[in-house]
């Protein structure tokens, strides 16, 4: 697929990020996922991002991410970017890529190294160490403990010409504005914290266009109406739907940790969709607030 593309999807349209299915056992579901794939390509968005935060990334095996890379090539079949996540310890990131590679997948989203704090100058290591280790078009997301500025991530743009975009997960509008200042055109900004639809409007403003939908797992038509809406400059349609839905979910979002894929998951199941349960660490939502999830889903449907 052309980089022009890829980097066109990541700049206009809604941006999915597929749970990840897993059957009774917790094993996982092929013939689900695949249904689900298809599903979301036929709501019109602009890219479809497997196995990443959202799809559990961080429980999943190098086998099981194998199989979604390769189902997710197959079923997209090039009519929107796939991108898929890579991460964990250099060797294994470069693993992955070398998986999504072979796939057939477009470009890879780069998450931070896991558990131990890192400096700036070691996580820029890191990073270069894997993106110039692949020859597919790379994101990174800035995020948690590996967190880069804008002269880091400006460095990190000049040394790999395949550093295409900068998901970010900080949600901090001040770091992020100065790095798209200091960077400029040169990569593609997306916004990326949990539940982004709730500070898309800031987003906007700086000129982030586009941001990960988790929500569009079990809301896709509420997720579309309000993508277009806040494009349109349609203030009104955006202030309700943020009061009426997406304010309540991160309301219960924040009630325990975790929550920000589990009750994805749990929203797919209310409306028939069920991807199966989350994998420990994490946990599904309690009985209650599984009941406020679907009140909150039929509210606005």
């Amino acid at each position: 697929m052309e980089l022009s593309k890829i980097k066109s999807s990541l700049e206009d349209g809604l941006l999915s990020f597929p749970i990840t299915d897993f059957d009774e056992n917790g094993e996982f579901n092929a013939e689900t996922y695949a249904d689900r794939l298809e599903w979301f390509v036929s709501h019109e968005v602009s890219s479809v991002f497997v196995a990443g935060g959202t799809g559990e990334f961080f429980s999943l095996s190098a086998a099981e991410y194998e199989q979604i890379v390769n189902l997710s090539a197959k079923v997209v079949a090039e009519r929107v970017p796939v991108i898929s996540s890579v991460g964990r310890s250099i060797p294994e990131a470069i693993a992955f890529a070398k998986m999504a590679e072979k796939a057939g997948v477009n470009a890879l989203l780069l998450f931070p190294p896991y558990l131990t704090e890192c400096p700036q100058d070691g996580v820029f290591e890191y990073a270069k160490a894997i993106i110039q280790n692949t020859t597919l078009p790379v994101i990174y997301y800035n995020r948690g403990n590996g967190v880069l500025s804008a002269d880091y991530i400006k460095k990190l743009a000049d040394a790999c010409p395949n550093f295409i975009g900068l998901k970010d997960g900080t949600g901090n509008m001040q770091d992020l504005n100065d790095t798209i200042k200091t960077v400029g055109k040169r990569l593609s900004y997306i916004g990326g914290v949990p539940t982004a639809e709730i500070i898309a409007e800031a987003y906007l403003s700086i000129g982030v266009n586009t941001y990960s939908s988790a929500a569009f797992n079990f809301v896709p038509e509420l997720a579309n109406k309000f993508y277009h809406s806040l494009r349109a400059g349609d203030t009104e349609t955006v202030a309700e739907i943020t009061k009426n839905f997406y304010i309540p979910l991160v309301r219960l979002r924040s009630k325990k940790n975790g929550y920000a894929v589990s009750l994805i998951k749990a929203g797919a199941k209310i409306i028939g969709k069920s991807a199966g349960n989350v994998r420990p660490p994490l946990s599904m939502p309690t009985d209650a607030d599984y009941a406020e999830l679907e009140k909150i889903i039929k509210a606005n449907s």
